[in-house]
């Protein structure tokens, strides 16, 4: 990245130490980060894809849940920063919570790591960490609760492909209740000046969510009649079920049923009329909430929130660390 497009670094670190909630960010913080996502897209196009931007930092990454995108993009938007990284995992059956994230933050403190990326199935595990070390921490997502990252590379990907955010009309479709994915969404799209809508079952949506200045839907064709956007979820059976007893079963009749009333598909989009960009955080199920020929279509930009989860989360990790080490990073 040359010295010429770099900010000067007034404008070149995020206004806060640590990424845990979209809440935190201002929207100068987000237009921040898309302008150096921009300026990693450009490196991701070189031959040799790497800058030394982080050379002699390290950055570990924790995940306390099961990750395959999510990790891998983090994993490697730090090695194309030139970082040193250190991977652990833990199943949630074995977390004991508090007792392993103290361990955890002792473990941090001997190894002297200068960033944390964490997943944890507890809200709030992020904050708790942030407090009783002296990294900095990015919430790779905690709980129900949020995703930040992913909210950040969903509007990034909506301003790639149409130009803006601000003015939009966006509706989040499916299991609102279990998603962390939704809340960080909500709050991103709403800083950058987007309108938004919740649409599903009324057993998948929080009865705060009004609360939030979002539309509540539950009609899937009004849903899609009104936005320019549409990201969908997936139902998530394993929080569903987390108790026992067929929690999952409790939520709606059956997934046959779910597709047939909230399922994403080509007829439904189809007898609407409009273009609408198709979104999902991933993983996709198939046939459920969204049908191959609407997430293969030329209306999803599914593969572009993959490419773009890279380049943001390199924003974001280098703008963390412009905070810590000053001038010399980002000039």
């Amino acid at each position: 990245m040359s010295p010429q497009s770099t900010p000067s670094l007034e404008k070149s670190a995020l206004s806060v130490p640590h990424l845990i909630s979209i809440r935190d960010l201002t929207p100068a913080d987000l237009d921040l980060i898309f302008h150096f996502s921009d300026q990693f897209r450009e490196v991701l196009s070189r031959p040799i894809k790497r800058v030394p931007s982080l050379r002699d930092m390290t950055i570990a990454n924790l995940f306390f849940e099961n990750s395959t995108r999510t990790r891998i993009s983090f994993e490697l938007a730090e090695k194309r920063l030139s970082a040193d990284v250190v991977n652990f995992s833990a199943s949630s059956s074995s977390v004991k919570k508090g007792e392993t994230l103290l361990d955890t933050v002792n473990n941090i403190l001997a190894m002297k790591v200068d960033i944390v990326v964490m997943r944890h199935p507890s809200p709030g595990a992020p904050v708790f960490l942030a407090k009783h070390t002296d990294a900095q921490v990015v919430n790779a997502g905690d709980g129900t609760h949020e995703h930040p990252t992913q909210a950040i590379l969903d509007a990034y990907s909506i301003r790639e492909r149409l130009g803006r955010v601000a003015g939009l009309k966006v509706v989040i479709i499916g299991d609102i209740q279990h998603s962390r994915v939704a809340l960080s969404n909500i709050f991103c799209l709403q800083k950058l000046g987007a309108e938004v809508m919740v649409c599903g079952p009324p057993t998948l949506i929080p009865r705060h969510m009004q609360t939030l200045n979002v539309h509540v839907s539950h009609n899937l064709r009004e849903a899609l009649a009104w936005c320019d956007v549409a990201n969908v979820l997936r139902i998530q059976l394993e929080r569903m079920d987390e108790g026992g007893g067929g929690m999952a079963l409790r939520s709606f009749p059956s997934l046959r049923e779910y597709a047939m009333v909230y399922g994403v598909n080509r007829r439904i989009l189809d007898e609407v009329g409009k273009d609408i960009l198709i979104l999902h955080p991933g993983p996709m199920n198939r046939g459920v909430e969204i049908t191959s020929d609407v997430a293969d279509s030329g209306q999803s930009i599914i593969l572009d929130q993959v490419q773009n989860g890279v380049i943001t989360r390199m924003a974001v990790l280098y703008l963390l660390a412009a905070r810590q080490r000053g001038p010399e990073l980002v000039n």
